[in-house]
C-alpha cells in the first residue's frame, strides 16, 4: 500500500526533482558525509564511453583500454542497474532515475582500482546526467585548486574525455537484429551441450520496429545531450561504420597524444610553453614559400647559382640512389661558405619534397712550404656533407 502523498519518503521526492544542480549536489553531498571531502579521490582519466545502438561499445572497450594501459574493467551502467543496491530500490517499487544511476556510478568511481583511469559505458545518457558529468568536472577541479601546494596536489587533475561511437539508423538496426540472431543460435548451442553461458537477449534486437525505436531515442535524447559537452571537454566522434580495423585506426587517430590534457599539471606547465610540432607545421609550408620568393627578389644571383648546382651536380647523385631513398653528398663549392647559400638550398630541397642536412667539416691543407723558415703555410678546407632523404623506389621483388 502507497503512502499518501503528503507523508512520501524523501527517496520519492527525489524522484520528482529535474535541477541537475541539486540532484548532483545532493549526490555529492551523500559521499561527502558517507566517506569524507578527503577520500573522494577520483581517477585521473576518466572516458564517458556511448555509442548509437550496435555501434560496438563492448567490442571496442577492449581496444581503448589496451590504446590507453586501462586494467581495471570498464563501469558497465546496464551491470550497475544488476546491483544489489539498485535491485533493493526497484524490488521495493522505486524508480532508478537520474539521481540513482550518477550515484551508482560515483560511488563505482571511487574504487581504488580506477586510480589511474576507467572507462565508463553507458553514461552520460540523458541531459540531466550530461549536466551532473559537468559539475563532477567542476568540483574535482576546485579540489584540486584548493589542495594545490607547491608541485602537486593531494587531489589529482582529472582529464574527461566523450567517446561517441556512431553508425546511422539504417546500420543501427541491421546490427540489433543480427545480433539479436546470433545470441539465439548461442543459446541453443549453450543449452545443446551444457558449454557456455547464455547471452542476453534484448527485445529490440529481436523486432525491427523496437529497433528503430532504441536508435531513435538514442539519436533525440542522448546524442543530442552529448553534443553539449563538445565544447567543455576532450571529444572524440568516431565513425563506427566500416571493419573492426577501421573503426579501431580511427579510434587510435582520435586518442593522439595531448600534452594539454594528459601531462600532470606540473609537467605541462614546465614543457606548455613550447610549441606543438602539428601547430608548427601548419604554418612551416607558407613561411617556406615566403622565404624562396625573398631569394628571388632579394639575392637572384646567388639564389640562381644554389639552383644550378643541385640541378647539375647533386641531382644526378639523387639518381643513382633513388632506390634507396637516401643519398650522402660531398661538396667543396666555395659557394657554400656562404651561410645564406646553404639555407638556400635546404629550402629549395624542401620545397621539391626533399629532406636535406648540411654537416661542415673543416680540414687544414698544405698549401706552400717556406724553405728559409721551414714553415708549412696550410689553408683551412670546407668539406660540405649534404645528406639527402626522400621517398625511396619501391620496387617489386622477384620470387
Amino acid at each position: 500500500m502507497s503512502p499518501p502523498n503528503s507523508s512520501a519518503s524523501p527517496q520519492v521526492q527525489d524522484l520528482e526533482v529535474k535541477d541537475p544542480q541539486i540532484i548532483f549536489e545532493r549526490v555529492w553531498s551523500q559521499l561527502e558525509d558517507d566517506i569524507g571531502q578527503e577520500n573522494l579521490i577520483f581517477p585521473k582519466e576518466i572516458f564517458w564511453l556511448n555509442g548509437s545502438p550496435g555501434a560496438g561499445k563492448g567490442t571496442n572497450t577492449g581496444f581503448i583500454m589496451e590504446t590507453r594501459d586501462l586494467t581495471a574493467d570498464p563501469i558497465t551502467v546496464s551491470q550497475l542497474l544488476k546491483s544489489p543496491e539498485a535491485r533493493k530500490r526497484m524490488d521495493a517499487g522505486l524508480l532508478v532515475g537520474d539521481r540513482e544511476v550518477t550515484e551508482l556510478v560515483l560511488r563505482r568511481l571511487l574504487d581504488p582500482e580506477y586510480q589511474h583511469g576507467a572507462i565508463v559505458d553507458g553514461f552520460p545518457r540523458t541531459k540531466v546526467q550530461v549536466e551532473c558529468v559537468k559539475q563532477l568536472y567542476a568540483k574535482l577541479d576546485a579540489l584540486h585548486q584548493m589542495h594545490f601546494e607547491g608541485t602537486k596536489s593531494s587531489f589529482p587533475k582529472c582529464r574527461f574525455h566523450i567517446i561517441v561511437l556512431f553508425i546511422d539508423e539504417g546500420e543501427s538496426v541491421k546490427r540489433q537484429l543480427n545480433r539479436g540472431r546470433q545470441a539465439i543460435v548461442h543459446n541453443e548451442k549453450v543449452r545443446e551441450s551444457g558449454v557456455g553461458e547464455v547471452r542476453e537477449v534484448r527485445k529490440t534486437d529481436l523486432n525491427e520496429d523496437a529497433a528503430r525505436g532504441r536508435y531513435r531515442t538514442f539519436k533525440e535524447i542522448t546524442y543530442h545531450a552529448l553534443r553539449e559537452l563538445q565544447e567543455v571537454f576532450h571529444y572524440h566522434y568516431i565513425d563506427a561504420q566500416g571493419s573492426l580495423k577501421e573503426v579501431q585506426d580511427r579510434i587510435i587517430e582520435e586518442l593522439h597524444y595531448q600534452s594539454s590534457l594528459e601531462l600532470d599539471e606540473g609537467t605541462y606547465r614546465r614543457v606548455g610553453s613550447l610549441p606543438i610540432a602539428s601547430s608548427m607545421a601548419i604554418h612551416a609550408r607558407q613561411e617556406l614559400v615566403d622565404r624562396l620568393d625573398s631569394y628571388e627578389e632579394g639575392q637572384n644571383e646567388l639564389f640562381a647559382k644554389v639552383v644550378e648546382d643541385i640541378e647539375k651536380y647533386f641531382l644526378p647523385i639523387i639518381k643513382r640512389h633513388a632506390i634507396s631513398g637516401m643519398a650522402l653528398i660531398n661538396t667543396e663549392n666555395e659557394m657554400y661558405r656562404n651561410d645564406m647559400a646553404i639555407a638556400m638550398l635546404i629550402d629549395v630541397f624542401s620545397e621539391r619534397g626533399f629532406h636535406a642536412v648540411v654537416d661542415i667539416r673543416k680540414e687544414s691543407v698544405p698549401v706552400r712550404f717556406d724553405l728559409e723558415t721551414g714553415e708549412v703555410h696550410l689553408k683551412e678546407k670546407r668539406i660540405y656533407r649534404v645528406r639527402v632523404n626522400f621517398g625511396g623506389s619501391d620496387i617489386r621483388k622477384g620470387r
